[in-house]
């Protein structure tokens, strides 16, 4: 099946005429359905007219999200070259890393970044496309908004096939090694899409003011899907500042927003809602991980009730399972416990847990989580060793351990190599830190196996405290002693000031389980 993405978007600027689809507050630009719909016209005139980018040629992103609003779906799927997008803050080395995978024709980049990235660019021949004007521009370097000038808000004459084309490739976060590109055909982003649009917790309509505070390239991809179709408006912000992001809030009467939980507990310790009005809020989606029943006690005390969490991946792009407000009370034993899940599978996707053979367990028993929906990828971009490693009949191998209870909620117990086998027992650091997170003093921890000459592994746990909240080693492994057993409870704690985080806010355990395993073979990498 083929569509014009222009004509869709075209009977969208009809409908939502008098409607504000994005809001760039950094740079003050606001655009209504039909602003919107020329302006992306226009990038798409000029990718074909001004870039000669063409069908199989692919362009690379290296921008901040209110740019990244931009040069996304809405603009792309009306032309035929493919875009890939890159977190900005992935680090040079990764972004030319990134441009050599895919051979980028052109790379987007902020005009901040060109002293940095230019040399690199230019050396693989690039064409070099900032986003600022800015005086004395090399005469190499193109101007996004001056190629702009000459292009035409005409619509272009472009259809893509749903399933066969690749408008979009999307590097993966990386948290356990270097990342992958996966492809994405159009489908793939009308099932993240319908994914949401199934949860009525999402309250998906024209009223939705959703605040893009994590990457468009990531994270935040989910809810300007749901806002953009429903007729709502997405507002971007490009630096991680809670302040910023509740001024926001208060000020635009913010509806939706999607924050790790990391994020969620600084909000908590602000006391944000006490400085702030932030009452606009319906519902707030976080993911990457779940968050302690104590610290949801406290955030639904302050909040309300509107926390979702939602489970996916870069290479199945939708809401895989998702824990409804209605989850997130805690009253109940069994209340608390599913509170550490992941949610309950969304009714259109396909989910196995399967043993080291490839074959089903039984409900209730640990094994890799498999999946398999409309939204799954069929590989990765130049990477058939990684492809056939990691997708077998249509199923996503995901690498993460978990089970189904008998409800049909799914628990992610950990990932294959952050299992930490210690004198013969299995520990899931991510149980650990659960744990932990229970502790009033402790903000969050990176649990890993460390080095021990009789048991092979031994549970240690890298902590941040809260500020004012003292605690010590003795105090935190006598606090998961209690809840979780003397074997799985840390053999040591160090206090540290900062955990290192992925580019979307994910702790990275192989950053902090690295320099304990420098010089010796191991048995997990």
């Amino acid at each position: 099946m083929r569509i014009n993405f222009s004509h869709v978007m075209s009977t969208m600027a009809m409908r939502y005429r008098r409607n504000t689809a994005i809001v760039n507050l950094e740079r003050n630009r606001r655009y209504t359905f039909p602003e919107y719909h020329r302006v992306t016209n226009r990038i798409a005139n000029m990718a074909r007219d001004g870039l000669e980018l063409r069908r199989g040629d692919v362009a690379l992103l290296i921008l901040d999200n209110d740019n990244l609003s931009l040069l996304h779906f809405p603009a792309i799927f009306k032309q035929e070259a493919t875009f890939a997008f890159s977190n900005l803050r992935d680090g040079l080395e990764e972004h030319a890393w990134q441009v050599d995978h895919v051979q980028a024709r052109a790379v987007f980049l902020e005009t901040r970044m060109l002293p940095d990235y230019g040399p690199m660019l230019r050396e693989r021949g690039c064409t070099i496309v900032v986003m600022d004007p800015a005086p004395d521009l090399p005469e190499d370097v193109l101007c996004f908004w001056e190629l702009l000038e000459g292009a035409s808000d005409s619509e272009l004459d472009v259809a893509l096939d749903m399933h066969r084309d690749t408008p979009i490739l999307r590097f993966t976060g990386g948290t356990t090694g270097r990342g992958k590109c996966a492809m994405y055909a159009m489908d793939h982003l009308l099932a993240c899409r319908d994914s949401a649009y199934m949860q009525p917790d999402f309250e998906c309509n024209e009223a939705m003011r959703y605040l893009a505070f994590t990457p468009l390239s990531h994270l935040s991809i989910f809810q300007f899907l749901q806002a953009f179709f429903a007729g709502g408006a997405t507002y971007t912000l490009n630096a991680p500042d809670l302040v910023q992001w509740c001024e926001t809030v208060q000020k635009e009467r913010i509806t939706h927003s999607s924050l790790v939980p990391t994020l969620l507990y600084r909000l908590q310790d602000m006391n944000s809602t006490q400085t702030y009005d932030l009452t606009s809020l319906r519902t707030i989606l976080y993911a990457a991980a779940p968050i302690a029943p104590a610290a949801v006690e406290k955030l639904v005390e302050q909040f309300g009730s509107i926390f979702v969490q939602g489970y996916g991946a870069t290479e199945t792009l939708m809401l895989v399972s998702v824990l409804n407000k209605s989850d997130h009370h805690v009253g109940t034993k069994s209340a608390r416990k599913r509170l550490a899940s992941a949610g309950r599978v969304s009714p259109d996707v396909e989910v196995l847990i399967m043993d080291d053979a490839g074959r089903p367990v039984p409900v209730g028993t640990r094994g890799e989580i498999w999946l398999r929906s409309r939204a799954t990828i069929g590989g990765y971009f130049a990477n058939p060793e990684g492809t056939a490693a990691e997708f077998v009949d249509g199923y996503w191998k995901s690498g993460d351990l978990g089970y189904l209870d008998e409800d049909g909620y799914l628990f992610l117990v950990d990932r294959k190599k952050d299992m930490i086998i210690s004198g013969g027992f299995n520990i899931y650091a991510i149980e650990v830190e659960a744990a932990l997170a229970q502790h009033p003093a402790v903000l969050m921890s990176a649990v890993v196996g460390v080095p021990h000459p009789e048991w092979g592994e031994a549970v240690h746990a890298e902590v941040v405290l809260r500020a004012q909240e003292p605690a010590s080693e003795d105090d935190l492994i006598a606090f998961v002693k209690s809840r979780i057993g003397s074997y799985k409870a840390p053999k040591s704690v160090k206090f540290v000031d900062q955990l290192p985080l992925s580019p979307v806010g994910k702790v990275l355990r192989r950053k902090v389980r690295q320099p304990y395993w420098e010089g010796r073979e191991r048995r997990i990498n």
